[in-house]
């Protein structure tokens, strides 16, 4: 990265004494001679600005002065002026947000003053933003709708009418570059509509909290690879044990039953209800970690403990029931890092390092179901069923103390928010703020209501996402029909003893690290081809063909009962459909990968209850049989589908979400804007 370099002699000016002032126009109308003049600038009164708004003046003609020492003010600046400085490496230190070093000797009701003019041009600034993007909405709407009424008009045309299509024609071309890259698509996933968290108003409110430059390195971006990997481990690991959870029982399941008394189908039911407990948790859990009170950190931590409590507390049931219900309630905790996890790498590792942290994470959630029945499987050959969930807790337990030791906060709106409040500790200035106090417009209970409707939402109305999360799901489900189905397969079938039956997991297990390092690789290789074949403009759509090669593996393993076949095709759907979701709309990547992660989870927790009366009536070959050609159906004509019309499938769906996202923002920043009248 490089970073311009400035030399303090050009912007330090000798050091004289405050002057006390008591107006707006004597604020605006600052000396040049003044090394800290709360305001910079040449800014007009209120009354006399032309948008009728006062324009804060920033910092940024003394921030390096301010960051080399403020402490100094009352010295001589002549060794200053001879250092050359890397401004984009300096800190905004502490004290420099103190109300004295950002207001001099100003009066408070001029500081008032001045802290409401800062508060209205972030407002008014925003609310530009929001009503540019419903405009070019409404153009690119607009142009839509005269070209299907020009194409559907019969009869000769006029010059006149003949010029002023092609006027409109060029003008739609014009803009066709920034209607095809919205606003909105390219915003994280938060509740302001800014895309580097504040720091495009740090010069317009002093008292605005963001990082200092791109390599602050409390942004978790610039944290040091070693702290990356730490953190990547301990999310990872952590996703591991739920889905380790979910199936360790299924080699011990017989023994359960005749032990406290179930049927085959509460049986199935007691392996399965933990994935429906994973799909409903998510909705509750998701808009907490995505909180800038609460943060990713204490949600996995919480997670973790719970699903310890209930992982241990199984190995002492004495009915049915209790198996089910403890089995359920320790999903609902566990789903936090199968969902957050991948928020959290996002939020330390850079765009191009994210896909292999990512593709490390993804392989946790598909080993854990394959490992845990090899390991479950000699704990019941030689120890009680109980020992299942002993040896459960115990790992999980160990897993627990290690992460709530290391995880650090990865969120940064939450860091912000803890960095905002150290500052108020030092400077005793209680106005310090970040972009989120002032200018989230959400009330409390319309984000719960945003963040657990828009999933559902985005899997009804948005093409893509149900067409991908149809076939996710359904693979999803065959994974999990083969999982509960093993043991009678080659207990049952084959007659294998319960240890050898665990190890037929094993060849499922190594499908999927093979299929994450070689699908990991072609993924990106694909895209980054098709990306330099456009002109260097890389699409969404440019992570599908790979897709197309799963539509042949997955029937494959299916019909042949080859689970590594079958994983290592499982891989490319995975990655594929998660990385497609990811780009397909920055602003609703998490919400929809819950769309599709709250499907697939639904097929994994049914798929497995009909699996014993299917296979009583079908059998094994041809009850695979028809679960190949169902997927054979899916897989083949599907992705060809996606890579010929999902591209104007996508702008179409994606065009209405950001309009309706756009009204949203705007209605809350009026809000805010009726409250700063008022208030």
């Amino acid at each position: 990265m490089s970073h311009k370099t400035d030399t303090l002699e050009t912007r330090i000016r000798p050091s004289v004494s405050h002057g006390s002032t008591s107006s707006l126009e004597s604020i605006a109308s600052h000396q040049p001679q003044q090394l800290h003049q709360p305001i910079r600038g040449s800014s007009s009164s209120l009354e006399s600005s032309d948008d009728k708004a006062v324009h804060p003046i920033g910092l940024s003609d003394d921030l390096p002065a301010r960051r080399a020492s403020v402490s100094t003010a009352g010295q001589s600046f002549q060794s200053l002026r001879t250092t050359s400085i890397d401004s984009g490496r300096l800190s905004r230190i502490a004290s420099a947000y103190s109300v004295h070093d950002i207001y001099g000797q100003l009066d408070d009701a001029n500081i008032a003053l001045r802290r409401t003019a800062s508060r209205t041009t972030i407002l008014t600034t925003l609310s530009q933003r929001v009503q540019l993007e419903l405009d070019r909405q409404e153009s690119r709407q607009t142009h839509y709708l005269r070209k299907d009424q020009t194409g559907s008009q019969q009869g000769p045309k006029d010059e006149t009418g003949e010029k002023d299509q092609e006027g409109q024609n060029d003008q739609y071309q014009t803009n066709q570059d920034a209607w095809d890259t919205p606003l909105y698509s390219q915003i994280p996933d938060v509740s302001v509509p800014t895309k580097d968290y504040g720091a495009e108003f740090a010069d317009a409110d002093p008292e605005l909290v963001t990082w200092d430059g791109p390599d602050d390195p409390d942004d978790p971006r610039n944290w040091s690879f070693s702290s990356k990997v730490v953190v990547t481990l301990v999310v990872s690991v952590y996703t591991l044990v739920s889905p380790m959870s979910s199936s360790m029982l299924s080699p011990a399941i017989g023994n359960i039953a005749s032990d406290i008394g179930m049927t085959s189908t509460v049986a199935t039911l007691s392996i399965s209800i933990m994935v429906l407990s994973w799909a409903l948790g998510p909705l509750l859990i998701a808009p907490l970690s995505e909180s800038d009170y609460v943060g990713r950190r204490p949600v996995l931590n919480v997670s973790i403990w719970v699903n310890f409590a209930f992982n241990l507390g199984c190995g002492f049931v004495k009915t049915p029931a209790q198996l089910c219900v403890l089995r359920f309630l320790g999903g609902l905790g566990g789903c936090a890092p199968m969902n957050v996890g991948a928020g959290a790498l996002a939020d330390i590792w850079s765009d191009e390092h994210r896909l292999v942290a990512l593709a490390a994470y993804s392989i946790a959630p598909t080993l854990g179901p394959v490992l845990a029945p090899v390991i479950s499987s000699f704990i019941v050959q030689n120890k009680s069923w109980h020992w299942v969930f002993y040896v459960l807790g115990i790992f999980n337990g160990f897993v627990a103390v290690v992460g709530t030791i290391f995880l650090r906060e990865t969120y940064l709106p939450k860091l912000l928010r803890l960095k905002c409040q150290k500052l108020r500790k030092i400077t005793k200035n209680d106005h310090l703020h970040t972009i989120f106090e002032i200018a989230d417009g959400e009330t409390t209970w319309g984000k719960i209501s945003v963040q657990i409707s828009r999933p559902i939402k985005l899997l009804v109305t948005h093409p893509m996402v149900l067409g991908l999360g149809v076939f996710m799901a359904f693979v999803y489900g065959f994974m999990y029909l083969m999982i509960v189905t093993f043991p009678d397969v080659f207990r049952g079938r084959y007659g294998f003893g319960v240890g050898i039956a665990g190890l037929m997991y094993l060849p499922m297990g190594i499908g999927y690290i093979v299929g994450t390092v070689f699908w990991t690789y072609a993924i990106q290789k694909i895209y980054v081809r098709m990306a330099n074949n456009n002109g260097g403009v890389a699409k969404p759509e440019y992570r599908l063909p790979c897709l197309c090669f799963s539509g042949l593996g997955i029937p494959v393993g299916l019909i042949c009962i080859g689970s590594a076949i079958f994983s290592f095709s499982f891989i490319a759907v995975f990655q594929t459909i998660q990385n497609y979701l990811i780009d397909m709309n920055n602003r609703f990547a998490a919400s929809s990968i819950a769309a599709a992660a709250v499907f697939r989870l639904c097929f994994g927790f049914a798929f497995p209850l009909f699996a014993k009366q299917m296979y009583v009536r079908l059998d094994y070959g041809w009850g695979n049989t028809m679960c190949g050609l169902i997927a054979l159906v899916l897989g083949l004509p599907f992705p060809v589908l996606c890579l010929v019309y999902g591209e104007r499938i996508r702008q179409w769906a994606n065009l209405r979400m950001d309009r309706e996202q756009a009204q949203r923002d705007a209605r809350n920043l009026e809000r805010l804007q009726r409250m700063q009248v008022l208030g």
